[in-house]
């Protein structure tokens, strides 16, 4: 639900265009993305844990956690670099 709050207020600051908001979406996004690092962690922990009946299952569980940890770092890298890029 954050994730949805977080892609909603973005969309509404390209209309609004506050630089307040703007950063406040920003630092808001960093702890989102952190949280759903760790909540994936979890999550493919306990799908290794639990195993599967077939190998087929198990890579299909691999690809999709690789790609949503892939998707958490790349959008938390770009927050960050949001919050320490210079601006010209």
């Amino acid at each position: 639900m954050a994730l949805l709050g977080f892609i909603i207020a973005s969309v509404v600051n390209i209309f609004l265009r506050s630089e307040a908001f703007y950063w406040i979406i920003t630092y808001a996004g960093v702890i989102i993305f952190v949280g759903l690092i760790a909540y994936d962690s979890q999550r493919i922990k306990e799908v290794a844990r639990a195993g599967m009946e077939n190998e087929e299952g198990e890579q299909k569980a691999a690809i999709l956690g690789a790609l949503r940890l892939y998707l958490d770092f790349v959008n938390l890298f770009l927050l960050l670099l949001r919050i320490f890029g210079r601006r010209r």
